[in-house]
């Protein structure tokens, strides 16, 4: 039996239906999945994942993230569409997971988005983190949960990141900066007192998009509860999401004050896994960002 087959029982057990895979067509995956559309005989369609056998925990995370936007933003479905997750599994050397398939346009109306993570952002839980570990790209991203936010970014986000650096051979290159940085992490967070917001965790403009009669729509989440600024630092890093989203999200739910200097920290996580992800180049980024939050 081909993965595909095996694929197809799957979706039939999973949806009580007859499913048969008529057509799979290629459509990319990035640097971490392969993807497919797959049509079946009935001309419903799929999105389905591929990896190595090895790597099932990513798709099982990302099942269990997506439920969870699902489930906590089920009142809010008509302003943001998350795809639905169908089944997730392993057949011989082939890891899946198959998702409703959206048609999507990268064009939108940018106030939408902003006004519809602002409501996102307004969903809260009692404590920084979540249930479960995921992935942030291919990354372990550690999710114990925290009543305090500077333990939680210090012990979840920085420290792992610091440690695989150090593993790589960077240790003496980052120690003094990252000691440093550490050391005053109550001092940069300052009297900002967030509460935990439902974060998307890699809101970045290749994870979003829109369908076509405009709605937004979010995918590849690395969810867990946190400051809501982490999520619209994210925003910023690899391009910005333009004028009119900014302004809407602030409409709906203004930014803090001080969050100039916490967006770089908050960006600092997501370089330090580049740097552990692609090296030095980022790595470089990531020193000339220390120096500036210590400086």
């Amino acid at each position: 039996m081909t993965h595909w087959q095996s694929i197809s029982t799957h979706i039939s057990e999973t949806l009580a239906k007859d499913f048969q895979i008529l057509q799979q067509h290629s459509i990319g995956g990035g640097s971490i999945n392969s993807a497919y559309k797959v049509t079946s005989t009935d001309a419903h369609e799929y999105f389905v994942k591929l990896n190595s056998a090895s790597l099932e925990f990513i798709f099982q995370v990302e099942y269990d993230s997506l439920n969870e936007l699902l489930q906590v933003m089920a009142t809010d479905a008509s302003i943001m569409q998350i795809p639905k997750p169908v089944c997730f599994g392993t057949t011989g050397s082939q890891s899946y997971l198959v998702l409703e398939y959206i048609p999507m346009t990268s064009r939108g109306d940018g106030r939408l988005m902003g006004q519809a993570l602002a409501r996102m952002h307004r969903i809260t839980a009692e404590q920084f983190g979540w249930y479960q570990d995921n992935i942030i790209g291919s990354t372990p991203q550690s999710n114990q949960q925290h009543s305090d936010w500077p333990g939680f970014w210090r012990e979840e986000r920085m420290i792992p990141q610091f440690k695989m650096l150090y593993d790589k051979g960077y240790k003496n290159y980052l120690k003094p900066l990252d000691d440093k940085l550490l050391k005053n992490l109550d001092t940069l967070l300052g009297n900002h007192k967030p509460a935990p917001s439902l974060l998307h965790g890699d809101l970045w403009s290749g994870n979003y998009a829109y369908t076509a009669d405009g709605k937004p729509v979010i995918f590849d989440p690395a969810i867990y509860y946190g400051d809501r600024e982490a999520d619209m630092a994210m925003t910023e890093l690899f391009g910005g999401f333009g004028a009119d989203f900014y302004a809407a999200y602030n409409a709906s739910w203004p930014l803090d004050s001080g969050y100039a200097q916490r967006k770089t920290l908050y960006n600092l996580y997501h370089i330090l896994n580049h740097a552990n992800l692609f090296g030095t180049t980022y790595l470089n980024q990531a020193v000339g960002m220390m120096e500036r939050l210590v400086g």
